[in-house]
């Protein structure tokens, strides 16, 4: 019944298909063979169409059980009805006699019974559905795979077991991988309920975490497939009470490695036991994974890992990170994702004449990748000489004949699934033409002549058809002019042409009217070849000329390659190649060539062999070579061998190790380094390194120890006190021992000092400056029992900071070189050890100018001029090389052609090494003296490039700086923090921002990534915030999904090949509130803009204390004193509002919802109607001013009012006003009148110190001082209450800071192009841009327009809050209407009366309409302010 239920469905089906296909044209989506379609018809033919042939439904890959039934659906379309044949394993299946399988109505397969035994398998296998049209053709479904699960085998079964409280355990269910589903667990024989602490994995393993009493029992698993359920041995789980105590950590199941298809889902198991009970975390390619927010990536009881819905992006090395904060373990595992066979460009169908060549294009991907193979009706496509594959999957055929015609189909599979595809071939008779434009199918040998055909005379047969030249694989044809048309200039040409004996012909068009001569190519040595020549012209072909038999020549018979070709290696010089005379040829062989080339160089050599070995000697040792061989008989050189590569054998070292150094660290153990012999000289495989010492005052006493060859130092310890030893190192190879280094000379300490800390200061520092160099001498520090190995000087104009050099311990004195005369340095001095530098000791020196000839008469020796002849000059040192050795270390080493053979130096010279970096261009040379043949420059920059070069001085003879070496220090871990760090919201996604920075200034190496920190809380230890990897060098990063008003802090840290940098500074940013959708997206009640550090946001419900004077301390005022106050700010209210009605028609602007949002939440918090700004503004609005394509844009919620010229920078709400005594509070509340009423362009620097006059700020972003922040945290600094403090925190921007200012909107585009920091006056709207002016000065005991106070001089904080750094916040491009501006007082006669002009010409009626409306609410809210 099932099945005939599954059966009427599908028949169902199948007539919809049928409706819709017949009805709309519509055709089933990814099983098109054949695409239907009429072509136009040229006049008088009859042109075939192709027909809609293809599979609607096609069966899949099916698991059953023994017993069951199975269905294999299939259903194809076409008129007429198509006959639905099966195979199974390739062999069509008889279904007429078989008893248990069925064919269905609409195509589909019916099995009952499934049968499967282990010795009788007939139902299990690959099913292929094949539907034929007879007349029309057959085609093929994609194949299914038929699996029977197998009978029920445990492979491993429970075991008995005990876990603690808390603690998790597993209970293994292995069965054979096709029983998988049919796996479920009991406990006291009680079905076993699943749920987020006690899962199945799909290996069956039951894994229950976090165990409780509960959970012991007795447990079995079943496996239910469709016979008698097989029982799982049935075992108990003891839960035990937690001991306390704590037990090692372990994995109780890894990940292991799987393979998946895209779609799937997957399951890294990963169970660990411990207590403390461990937690787990997954990392892929050491990136930390998110399982919290990500919905395809789940965290399943006990640990294990859950993919759903797998992709190719998901392939990779998973990381199983067990940590129970006494230890960690780790596993891995790789996931392989595969893709199943798909198509990027099916067949198309084609129309062709006969004898033309076509291609059929098929482009297929998956992963594997997928092989290819044709299907013509149904039969697999065998490639010949006319059947083609070309470019790796499509099917070429050549020279076209009738029974070419039918459906084709490319069939692609791989290990996952199979696909197939297919398009429809007819071919036309000669005098039809081909109905559309020639498609992208057709060869271009055969798109000519695709137009159709008028009447009217055809031409005559071409005349004196010749083979002119004749090869082994081509041959030139030409003609002459048909003999009815001799001109033949509008006559195109078509050559057929086939193999004597073969009945397909194929045809080859000439390229251009009137030529008459063709190459065919691709053509058989020594075959007869049969060809005829037709011209055509517009109204058609014409007659064929008299077949002509030509036979292409014979092929030379050169050499085969030389088969066996071996190369074994007879000494460390020489390698015997042999091989085997050529199977093919027939020629006698004459000679050999014999080719070889070492490995890595392109450079390849040959030797003549007259025999079948040859030994070639002189090679490099432990060198790869590569061969080849060539034979050559009478007619020249045959086919090469492919390429033998062999090594030649090993060989002691050649060379001693390089750069040999000795580090004392105490009175009884030296430190040896040193680095391998250049590679040219292992002669092999380092396999150590023998390390040979004595005393100096024993040389016959040699004690020997040996090394591994990848240890590069050893410590020698058990050393005598205060004693000289000579050291040296050779190489080891399996061969031998190579030659050892020079003895090199270290003395123990007397006493061993302390070096658990790092050097004290230097007792003393002297500088005598010169003209271009600055002499520095110093003492070592008093306390001699810590460990000095040596100083660091750093100086720089300015700063000490701009170079620095490190001498010896033993040094006391050291010349700064090629200084700049007249030039203040400072210069600072450090003892340094192992642990690291000592506290600074500073001096600073101006050196001398160009006149001053003190230097000569200080240092004779120095005198540029001496009446003394110069002597003889010396030769410079050659040879010189660069070892790098650290990330500040390089070894110079070079030779001196002056002393004898030996190198030693037995008189006084000295060597003077110089170096410096490129970058910056302009470094100056460092110098340091040397009287060995070697010196050590340390403290260079990691990561850069050095050149370096020396002179050798004897008395008063100097040579020539030396030729340069070069040589680039190791990398380094960054050594400071990426900078820049800002955080922008992004438009329209509020929970979205970008994170963007700049690379750290000391990058030390390539940067490779980053790595953002965030949390909410600053305080926070850094392994609790948030980890967000940034892979290679981009310089920015989204992160979504953040909650909605609510501060963040972002840290960034760098990283290289060589490890982590520091984190930057932490920098807040809020994000937006959700119902501010007017606002922009970073707008904040209190978020900063700048960059520099800040005090973290103190929230929306903050409310500063209102205090009687600006004292640190904020004393409050009297109760008596705040009410009198309150009421003299309503009165000059209600005054002003008065008046602004009688001019409101004439002068208002229009408000933003924004402003009226502020507004409310000012009357919320204060009770009182303190709009921000809540001062005067008698002007109009800027007006767009077009200059230079320059746009004014408003681009915040509220414009400032009272724009005055000042350079001086602006204080940002009432707290950063300098604070003041008392005394002036009397002088403030006396002066409140002329402030609001009597403003004057003289009194700027007054007006701009009022709250309620702030100047508007003309400030972009880009060019505001680093240290000036655009908007300001609260402090409790406040003013006193009668200098109109604002309502509440979140608004607490009286002048807007970047929020009010007019940005052009090129400057919008191009941040680079930023406006000078300005107030502007009042005089007139279009003066908001002009040029800034000093302001004049206002009253003397008061200055409101002072800078304001630096934040960290504000005490009045009771508790410490972190300071962090606050994001600079853009607008993102985002552009604001223009905004109004509350007038709370009455203007002057004068300003109203330009006020009403400008409002005249920039206002329509409507708009006029609705400030009518608006003032009326403001009458309203005014009522309301004094009623209560």
């Amino acid at each position: 019944m099932a099945a005939e239920r599954g059966a009427r469905r599908l028949l169902s089906t199948s007539s919809f298909w049928l409706h819709c296909l017949l009805l709309l044209g519509c055709r089933a989506p990814g099983a098109a063979v054949a695409r239907s379609g009429s072509a136009p018809q040229s006049p008088g033919a009859s042109i075939r169409t192709f027909t809609p042939f293809y599979f609607l439904v096609e069966p899949v890959d099916t698991l059953s059980v023994r017993g069951s039934s199975v269905i294999l659906n299939c259903s194809a379309y076409s008129e007429p009805s198509p006959k639905i044949e099966w195979k199974k394993d390739g062999t069509f299946l008889n279904l007429v006699s078989d008893d248990r399988r069925q064919l269905l109505p609409d195509g589909s397969l019916f099995i009952s019974n499934v049968v499967h035994s282990k010795h009788n398998k007939p139902d299990e296998g690959y099913y292929q559905c094949v539907a034929t049209v007879e007349s029309l053709g057959t085609i093929v479904s994609r194949t299914a795979k038929l699996t029977v699960a197998g009978l029920p085998r445990f492979t491993s079964q429970p075991e008995p077991s005990s876990v603690y409280a808390g603690d998790n355990a597993i209970l293994n269910c292995d069965v054979n991988a096709d029983l998988v589903p049919f796996v479920r667990w009991e406990q006291n024989r009680q079905p076993l309920l699943l749920d987020d602490r006690v899962i199945k994995l799909p290996s069956g393993m039951l894994v229950i975490s976090n165990a409780t009493e509960g959970d012991g029992g007795l447990y079995r698993c079943i496996v239910e497939s469709g016979g008698p359920p097989k029982y799982s041995d049935e075992v108990e789980l003891k839960v035990l009470p937690d001991p306390e105590v704590t037990s090692d950590l372990v994995f109780l199941k890894q990940p292991s490695p799987l393979v998946r298809v895209i779609g799937q889902d997957v399951v890294l198991p990963c169970v660990a036991s411990g207590l403390p009970t461990p937690t787990i975390k997954w990392m892929k390619n050491e990136e930390a994974l998110d399982t919290e927010s990500s919905e395809r990536l789940v965290l399943l009881a006990g640990g294990s890992l859950e993919i759903s819905d797998v992709t190719e992006d998901d392939a990779g090395t998973y990381f199983c990170i067990a940590d129970n904060g006494n230890e960690t373990i780790e596993a891995q595992a790789e996931l392989t994702v595969q893709a199943q066979p798909e198509f990027l460009k099916q067949p198309t169908n084609i129309y062709a004449h006969e004898s033309m060549d076509i291609v059929f294009e098929c482009e297929v991907t998956g992963k594997p990748t997928p092989t290819v193979k044709w299907v013509k009706n149904g039969d697999m496509v065998i490639p010949s000489d006319y059947f083609k594959i070309v470019k790796e999957h499509n099917l070429q055929v050549l020279g076209l004949v009738k029974s070419d015609e039918g459906f084709y189909q490319c069939i692609a599979e791989n290990d996952v699934g199979n696909a197939q595809a297919g398009a429809q071939l007819i071919i036309l008779e000669h005098d039809v033409a081909i109905p559309t434009l020639p498609p992208t199918s057709l060869t271009s040998a055969t798109t000519d002549h695709l137009a159709p055909a008028t009447t009217g005379p055809l031409p005559s047969a071409p005349r004196d058809v010749v083979a002119s030249l004749v090869s082994t694989r081509f041959i030139k044809l030409t003609w002459r002019t048909p003999a009815s048309d001799p001109h033949g200039d509008n006559l195109t040409y078509s050559v057929f042409y086939t193999k004597e004996g073969i009945a397909r012909e194929r045809v080859e068009n000439t390229s251009r009217p009137g030529e008459m001569q063709v190459t065919i190519q691709n053509l058989m040595p020594a075959t007869v070849y049969i060809f005829r020549v037709m011209a055509q012209n517009k109204h058609g072909s014409g007659e064929s000329s008299a077949p002509l038999r030509v036979e292409t020549q014979p092929e030379v018979q050169l050499p085969g390659p030389a088969p066996n070709l071996r190369a074994y290696a007879a000494s460390p010089t020489s390698i015997t190649v042999t091989w085997e005379t050529p199977v093919s040829g027939n020629g006698e062989i004459q000679n050999y060539k014999l080719y070889y080339m070492e490995k890595g160089t392109d450079k390849e050599q040959d030797v003549d062999v007259s025999s079948l070995s040859y030994t070639i000697n002189g090679l490099k040792k432990y060198t790869e070579y590569s061969f080849r061989v060539v034979a050559y008989n009478k007619h020249g050189p045959g086919v090469s061998t492919p390429d033998v590569a062999v090594r030649t054998l090993s060989d002691v070292p050649s060379a001693a190790p390089q750069n040999l150094s000795l580090e004392v660290r105490n009175s009884k153990s030296i430190m040896i380094h040193w680095q391998p012999p250049a590679p040219a000289t292992q002669n092999g495989q380092i396999t150590g390194y023998k390390i040979r010492y004595r005393k100096a005052s024993r040389k016959s006493d040699v004690t020997e120890t040996l090394v591994s060859g990848t240890q590069l130092s050893q410590l020698i310890e058990g050393l005598d006190r205060g004693t000289e030893y000579n050291f040296r190192v050779a190489a080891l190879t399996i061969n031998g021992t190579g030659p050892a280094t020079d003895w090199l000379s270290a003395e123990t300490f007397e006493s061993d000092l302390d070096e658990t800390r790092v050097p004290e200061v230097p007792s003393s520092l002297h500088v005598r400056p010169l003209v271009t160099s600055i002499v520095v001498s110093w003492t070592p520090p008093e306390n001699q029992n810590i460990v000095v190995r040596g100083y660091a000087i750093g100086y720089g104009i300015g700063s000490p900071h701009a170079q620095t050099i490190k001498v010896d311990y033993k040094q006391r004195y050291y010349t700064i070189e090629n200084l700049d005369p007249s030039s203040h340095y400072v210069i600072t001095l450090k003892a340094f050890n192992n642990v690291g530098e000592g506290i600074p000791l500073y001096e600073s020196a101006v050196t001398r100018p160009h006149t001053d000839t003190s230097e000569v008469d200080l240092f004779v020796i120095n005198a540029p001029y001496t009446p003394v002849p110069d002597p003889t000059p010396m030769m410079p040192p050659v040879g010189v090389q660069a070892s790098i050795l650290s990330h500040d270390t390089i070894r110079i080493t070079w030779a001196d052609n002056s002393l004898p053979k030996h190198q030693k130096i037995t008189d006084s010279r000295y060597y003077t090494v110089r170096w410096k970096t490129n970058i910056p261009a302009n470094t100056k040379y460092k110098n340091a003296n040397a009287t060995t043949l070697s010196y050590l420059v340390t403290g260079l920059k990691p990561n850069t490039l050095y050149e370096f070069s020396v002179m050798v001085t004897k008395g008063r003879r100097s040579s020539t700086w030396s030729m340069t070496a070069h040589g680039t220090t190791f990398e380094l871990v960054p050594t400071s923090p990426p900078k820049d760090v800002t955080v922008v919201s992004k438009e329209g996604k509020p929970k979205t921002i970008i994170v963007n920075w700049q690379p750290p200034s000391e990058a030390n190496g390539k940067i490779t990534g980053y790595i953002i920190y965030y949390s909410t809380d600053v305080n926070a230890e850094i392994h609790d915030w948030v980890i967000e990897p940034v892979v290679g060098n981009r310089l920015t990063h989204q992160i979504q999904e953040l909650t909605l008003d609510t501060p963040y802090y972002f840290k960034i840290q760098a990283r290289n090949s060589k490890g982590m940098g520091p984190m930057s500074e932490a920098v807040q940013f809020r994000t937006p509130k959700a119902d501010s959708s007017d606002k922009m997206p970073n707008d904040q009640a209190s978020g900063s803009g700048g960059k520099g550090s800040r005090l973290p946001d103190l929230g929306s419900d903050y409310k500063p204390p209102m205090s009687g004077s600006n004292s640190p301390h904020g004393s409050p005022t009297s109760p008596l004193d705040s009410n009198m106050l309150l009421v003299i700010i309503v009165s000059v209210g209600v005054i002003t509002i008065v008046v602004v009605v009688i001019i409101a028609v004439f002068c208002t602007r229009r408000t933003t919802s924004h402003q009226k949002k502020k507004r409310a939440a000012c009357k919320s918090v204060n009770g009182s109607h303190k709009y921000k700004g809540n001062s005067k503004d008698v002007k109009p609005p800027d007006l767009w001013i077009h200059h230079e394509r320059l746009e004014l844009k408003p681009i915040d919620k509220s414009p400032d009012p009272n724009p005055i010229m000042t350079d001086t920078p602006i204080p940002r709400n009432s707290q950063d006003i300098t604070p003041v005594d008392n005394s002036m509070d009397s002088n403030i509340h006396q002066r409140r009148n002329s402030y609001r009423g009597h403003e004057s362009e003289d009194s700027m620097s007054t007006l701009a110190g009022r709250r309620g006059m702030r100047p508007k700020m003309m400030m972009p972003f880009d060019s505001q001082p680093p240290q000036q922040s655009v908007r300001n945290t609260p402090s409790t600094d406040t003013m006193p209450a009668s200098s109109s403090q604002t309502c509440c925190t979140d608004h607490q921007d009286p002048e807007g800071a970047t929020s009010s200012s007019y940005l052009a909107s090129s400057q919008e585009e191009d941040s680079g192009q930023s406006l000078p920091t300005a107030h502007v006056r009042p005089s007139h709207p279009l003066k908001s841009f002009a040029v800034p002016a000093i302001p004049p000065p206002g009253p003397p005991t008061y200055d409101p327009a002072l800078p304001s106070t630096p934040l960290l001089s504000q005490q009045a904080l009771n508790h410490h809050i972190h300071s962090v750094k606050t994001a600079s916040i853009g607008t993102l491009g985002r552009s604001r209407p223009p905004m109004p501006v509350v007038v709370p007082s009455a203007p002057e006669v004068q300003e109203t009366t330009r006020m009403l002009e400008d409002s005249e010409s920039s206002y329509e009626p409507d708009e006029l309409t609705k400030e009518m409306a608006h003032l009326e609410g403001l009458m309203k809210d005014l009522n309301a302010i004094t009623t209560a």
